[in-house]
């Protein structure tokens, strides 16, 4: 299974990855980039392609469905 960890303070997410390399690159971020605070957020499962990173369709649909509408607000 492949696991991607999200930090609770900001965007940073760490790639697709076994579950204990990504706890440890995300203890790494938070002892750089938020000192004396607790490692925190969530993680996520990638249970369809547990062995590599992948953009899932409703994402890829989602992105373009955003895409839509900036173009449609921009030519107003």
């Amino acid at each position: 299974m492949a696991y991607r960890f999200w930090c609770g303070e900001c965007g940073f997410k760490t790639p697709w990855l076994a579950e204990s390399e990504g706890a440890q690159r995300q203890l790494e971020h938070y002892t750089k980039q938020h000192p004396g605070i607790l490692a925190g957020g969530h993680v996520e499962t990638n249970r369809k392609n547990p062995q590599g990173s992948s953009i899932g369709i409703l994402q890829v649909a989602g992105i373009l469905v955003l895409l839509l509408i900036i173009a449609v607000a921009c030519q107003l």
